[in-house]
């Protein structure tokens, strides 16, 4: 039984192998990992992994090391970091399990016979410290283990450091070299401190050029598995997909190794490790959303306005759910207002803001302090901290619930490789663009992803929209088709299905026969327009003229496709854009929108594939919403085509376009649960400097707002947290009058 717990199998052959398997009922994936560990004897059928049961806690680390900051004679560093004192402010704060910063790229923060130690530590040693105090609360203790980092280890190993394609070092530690082995022994040294598990920080190969590594074991390694050498640079064709194939294959079995020898010394200690699948990041990282999300325990993802946007707080969640449906999820957030690193505290508000959007999508969650140079700790950050966690707790009953979503977002990372390639933001435009249409117009989503997308889970979605995804394999069309076919309903935008795997442009889209339409070929512009004419009339026509007057063309920014129908019915027209003279002559650029021009094909295309019914864009009204240039108009498109496809969804839901709407099903106790969580920020001004990148203002006001719920199921009964909010019910149509950044509004049935 050792040997089935240590490898790493697919839950359904683990169960299968149980000898226990027919007399139990079969587990979640969850409890599939626990009846494991128990027929292991490493676990009594009492005792849970803590993270099962986790809802809030705290990572605490010193600040400066990591980022050059501190000099090794510099005694002041980290001369009051001190384990015991910060055990009892997280016990305090109500954390229920202490994520310790232990190691870093120059320093351990323990005792370590293998690691240079913090300078200010002198003969203390915080990891002991914390161990011995959190004993007395039962709060488990975990290690936070950076594993990249240029630091005083690298310097001291040049041997295991990443090289560029001309033999320079690129200051990076080097997947394939004996690190491997150098990181087993610094995990063991510090599993024999008797913490709960570790948190494993920066495995990546960096974030952006130059890109690695070339040292002479990768290139063996390369050429041994691949039968050729190791391209030069990015050349984007066959030999470089077999790199991006080599470099995601050394970040796996580098994680793998590392998650095996840790089972192997302790199987009860959890292992997570901090993800870089999901948007912003790319291939430069090593990770793809799937195929790196599922090597630890449980996923383990970050958020925060600084690299992600306010809007992608509740996505990111939705994405791990989606890379790792078997796993939970937990989401790291910060206390700063800026980055983890600075030493300011967030307004309560907008602290409370963050934390309820990824409770509500369900993420446990873990809160960021950075500790001051000297290792301080900040006390009204760890009152605010603990004010928003009290409270979790006493919500504790209304998250988790099974997710309701009428859209599934589809992520290619195929067409992250190869179209978004060294420029993805971009590309990502059209996604997030789709998820901010669905959020601001409070319509529930999920995420699918084409690495673990099967015909089951697209069918969870009453409407799958395909936002750009440029590169569709003939697996996944076949997926898309059989999903049409038998009832579902797609929606596909700008150059969906237009190119070939190496990214290159195809003469006929792969979508042509669900769309209904050839593709006579793309726009070479994104100043594209869309217009609907009040003739001739129709049920469908009208529908989609709601979003704005009728004959007036509205710029929806983004690729856009002209196609000739064939079995579709259009609707509505795509106008091309106007340029100059200089601009025909190429003596002018086209980065800011000209006026509509001339008709070049319908705007809308819907096609009736079996039972299910395909809408087509011809332009992005995705990537627009996410632009420079978003109207209110090109979002409401989205809206409508789902609204189109999907007229009778669960619960319909009208609010402001800042509260963000998530619905869950309790079926056991016939509870619809919506969170509302209402992002209220004072407006700011563009620095003269640095645009777009202006980040929102912290929430410091709680908002006040209507919204209005309209249930396709009977009613009994509607019910408020906050006891200041007004709640009307008239039979299944229910009206809130909400003072608050998060609310729960639960609907028995």
């Amino acid at each position: 039984m050792k040997s089935l717990f240590h490898r790493q199998l697919p839950l359904s052959a683990v169960w299968a192998a149980l000898p226990l398997a027919r007399r139990l009922p079969r587990p979640t994936p969850c409890r599939l990992t626990m009846v494991t560990a128990v027929l292991a004897g490493s676990l009594s059928v009492a005792d849970p992994a803590w993270f099962e049961r986790a809802l809030v806690g705290m990572e605490v680390g010193p600040t400066g090391a990591q980022w050059g900051h501190s000099d090794a004679a510099d005694a002041r560093y980290c001369a009051r970091f001190n384990g015991r004192e910060i055990v009892r402010r997280a016990v305090a704060a109500h954390s229920e399990y202490l994520v310790l910063w232990v190691r870093d790229g120059d320093y351990a923060y323990y005792d370590s016979k293998l690691l240079p130690k913090a300078p200010g530590l002198g003969t203390r040693d915080p990891l002991r410290e914390a161990l011995h105090e959190a004993r007395a609360h039962q709060l488990p203790i975990l290690a936070y283990c950076v594993v990249q980092q240029g630091g005083h280890f690298l310097k001291a190993h040049p041997e295991w450091e990443m090289r560029g394609a001309d033999g320079k070092a690129i200051g990076r530690f080097c997947y394939n070299s004996g690190y491997l082995d150098a990181m087993k022994a610094i995990v063991a040294e510090q599993l024999a401190y008797g913490i709960a598990g570790f948190h494993i920080d920066m495995v990546d190969q960096g974030f952006g050029p130059p890109y690695g590594c070339w040292c002479d074991t990768c290139r063996a390694r390369f050429e041994k598995e691949f039968g050729q050498p190791m391209p030069k640079n990015p050349t984007w064709d066959d030999t470089w997909d077999k790199m991006l194939e080599f470099r995601y294959r050394s970040s796996q079995r580098f994680e793998r190794a590392l998650y095996a020898h840790i089972k192997a010394i302790n199987p009860r200690a959890t292992v997570d490790y901090n993800y870089h699948g999901n948007p912003p990041f790319s291939f430069e990282v090593g990770q793809r959303p799937v195929q790196h999300a599922g090597n630890g325990d449980f996923i383990t993802g970050e958020t925060g306005v600084w690299g992600f946007s306010a809007l992608t707080v509740g996505l990111n969640a939705e994405w791990y759910r989606a890379a790792v449906p078997h796993q939970r999820v937990q989401v790291a957030m910060q206390r700063g207002v800026r980055m983890y690193h600075d030493q300011t505290t967030r307004p309560l508000n907008d602290i409370r803001w963050e934390l309820f959007a990824l409770l509500a999508h369900g993420a446990f969650v873990t809160m960021v302090d950075k500790t001051a140079f000297d290792g301080g700790l900040d006390p009204v950050a760890y009152e605010r901290i603990g004010a928003a966690f009290q409270e979790a707790q006493a919500k504790r009953t209304h998250f988790g619930h099974l997710p309701v979503a009428d859209v599934g977002l589809y992520f290619s990372s195929r067409t992250r490789d190869w179209i978004g390639r060294e420029k993805p933001g971009e590309w990502f435009q059209s996604f997030q663009g789709a998820h901010q249409a669905l959020a601001y117009d409070h319509i529930p989503y999920g995420v699918l992803l084409d690495e673990n997308t099967t015909l089951e889970t697209l069918r969870r979605f009453p409407v799958v929209l395909l936002p750009n995804v440029a590169i569709l394999s003939e697996k996944e069309t076949a997926l898309l088709r059989r999903y049409a076919e038998q009832g579902g309903k797609l929606i596909v935008t700008g150059q969906s299905g237009q190119f070939d795997r190496m990214g290159k442009p195809l003469v006929e889209s792969v979508l042509s026969e669900l769309i209904g339409a050839h593709v006579k070929g793309p726009l070479a512009s994104v100043d594209n327009w869309v217009r609907f004419p009040s003739s001739p009339p129709s049920a469908l026509k009208s529908a989609f003229a709601s979003a704005a007057r009728d004959d007036w063309p509205f710029l929806v920014k983004g690729p856009a496709t002209i196609y000739e129908p064939r079995t579709a019915q259009c609707v509505g027209q795509l106008l091309k854009p106007h340029r100059t003279t200089r601009q025909l002559q190429g003596k002018e650029g086209t980065e800011w929108p000209m006026s509509a021009d001339a008709p070049v094909g319908p705007a809308i295309l819907v096609n009736q594939v079996g039972q299910g019914t395909v809408l087509t864009f011809a332009g992005s009204p995705d990537f627009a919403t996410a632009s420079e240039h978003h109207i209110p108009e090109a979002r409401k498109l989205l809206r409508n085509a789902v609204r189109v496809l999907y007229s009778n969804p669960l619960v319909s839901i009208t609010a402001p376009a800042n509260v963000e709407a998530v619905v869950t099903d309790d079926a056991a106790t016939r509870t619809l649960r919506i969170h509302l969580l209402a992002y209220n920020s004072p407006p700011q001004t563009t620095p003269p400097t640095g645009r777009p990148f202006v980040l929102p203002r912290p929430i410091e006001d709680a908002p006040l707002y209507r919204v209005t719920l309209e249930c396709r199921r009977p009613l009994k009964r509607a019910e408020a947290w906050g006891q200041s909010t007004e709640l009307k019910r008239r039979g299944s149509r229910v009206e809130a009058l909400v003072g608050d950044v998060h609310e729960i509004l639960w609907l028995r049935y």
